[in-house]
């Protein structure tokens, strides 16, 4: 394992741990022993992109997309829920993409009305999801519904969940409209992209003492910080000038099997 990179040994295993599952690490730097497969096709869901074999999680992450995905198809023109990226097998390190869904505990839901559940594997890898932003990300556009607002809503709604990463327009449109109780948007946060999909995170599971949880956000409703996101991609803040004595910066190295919990080496040796 020494000099290899930690995605190529985790990417290399085509399915999860046969130990009892258990997250260790934080969500960009861990591993995931036991990790459970979501069933490519469900009553309410269809997991998409195959070929990335990116289908697996903890148990109460797959727990938690078949309840949600029911919630959805209780939406008009919604079926259920077109399911991304979880994690690899065994989590850790992805060989593309992601710096995080490394514990079984992120998973990307398409915003894309999942109208149809019969779709083949060719169909899974083709279509893609539908954008829901404009004026890079200060708005939402016109395939924004009610729809997405209270899958949204239910999703966070969740106490499984630790937060979900959303586009800052589509926060700033939901603290519009909801009229109602508010707690929820709290776990709605601001980020860069995630406007094909939102992006749900998991607290770690009870009695996972080797999971990392994330600190809580701030409290309130979050909607403030929200439009101050929205008025800097509207109104960017000028750049700061130029340090002349600023070291230049390295590039991010991948991570080693030394960089993650020790029990990472057991997850990938067992069968």
């Amino acid at each position: 394992m020494q000099g290899v990179a930690a995605k190529q040994l985790f990417g290399a295993k085509p399915e999860g741990s046969k130990q009892i599952s258990t997250p260790y690490g934080s969500y960009a730097k861990g591993c995931l022993a036991g990790g459970a497969e979501l069933a490519e096709t469900g009553p309410t869901w269809q997991a998409m992109r195959l070929s990335r074999n990116r289908n697996w999680g903890h148990p109460e992450t797959i727990s938690y997309i078949q309840d949600l995905s029911a919630k959805a198809a209780r939406q008009p023109g919604w079926q259920g829920l077109y399911i991304g990226d979880i994690s690899q097998p065994r989590g850790g390190p992805m060989l593309t993409g992601h710096r995080s869904h490394q514990l079984g505990l992120d998973v990307d839901i398409w915003m894309r009305p999942a109208n149809s559940l019969s779709l083949s594997a060719s169909e899974r890898e083709n279509i893609s999801s539908i954008s829901m932003r404009r004026d890079n990300g200060a708005y939402v556009n016109s395939s924004w519904t009610k729809q997405h607002h209270e899958i949204l809503k239910a999703a966070a709604s969740d106490p499984r969940v630790a937060r979900i990463f959303v586009f800052p327009g589509a926060k700033v449109q939901m603290c519009e409209d909801e009229k109602g109780d508010r707690a929820w948007l709290r776990k709605i946060r601001p980020w860069w992209g995630h406007h094909y999909h939102f992006h749900v995170r998991l607290n770690c599971p009870d009695g996972a003492t080797g999971c990392v949880n994330q600190d809580p956000p701030p409290a309130g409703d979050g909607c403030a910080d929200a439009k101050k996101w929205v008025q800097d991609i509207l109104f960017p803040p000028p750049p700061p000038p130029p340090d002349p004595n600023a070291p230049k910066p390295k590039p991010r190295r991948d991570l080693q099997m030394t960089d993650l919990p020790r029990q990472c080496v057991t997850v990938l040796q067992s069968p």
